[in-house]
């Protein structure tokens, strides 16, 4: 398998099955020389015969598309040979909707920090009675987030953060 100097070296699937790479390889766009790995895990996957047909039956503007989702595919496989990218896609799934709960949790506790500001500020300005100011310091105190960390390096909520800004200075209008 010696190559004249005037040639391109072999692309990856041609190397890989150890057969010369003619001009019009259906392989080469799609597998160079330099990722070896790439072609060699589609091949043990989905087999080089059934690459080739593929790519033949597709339109060529469909092609790379094609094969990195082959690709994709076959590393997936590899590292889980039972779900492959849907065990991927699964855990991704889940991992939004915990954080779109963290979310909706995070502008409860915003909600609520605003709605005790808001009303302490409002009992500063029009003290009624001592019970308003009592009902008010309560609700500020009971800020305190309620809800489990997900990990270990959830980060926790400063103290300072229990306390309303100043009536100057609100921040969250």
């Amino acid at each position: 398998m010696a190559s004249s100097s005037n040639s391109n070296p072999p692309c990856a699937a041609c190397k890989f099955l150890r057969r010369k790479c003619v001009k019009d390889c259906i392989f080469a766009p799609y597998f160079p020389p330099e990722e070896p790995q790439k072609f060699a895990n589609v091949h043990k996957i989905f087999g080089a015969s059934n690459v080739s047909k593929l790519l033949h039956e597709i339109l060529p503007h469909q092609r790379e598309d094609a094969v990195s989702s082959l690709a994709y595919e076959a590393d997936a496989r590899l590292k889980d040979p039972v779900y492959g990218c849907v065990g991927a896609i699964s855990v991704l799934q889940k991992q939004v909707l915990r954080l779109q709960k963290e979310l909706e949790a995070t502008n409860a506790d915003l909600l609520r920090y605003t709605a005790a500001c808001n009303s302490r500020s409002a009992s500063m300005v029009h003290p009624s009675s001592s019970a308003s100011t009592q009902t008010t310091q309560q609700l500020g105190k009971r800020f305190v987030p309620q809800r489990e960390p997900f990990d270990d390096n959830y980060p926790s909520f400063p103290d300072s953060w229990n306390d309303c800004p100043s009536e100057n200075h609100r921040g969250f209008d």
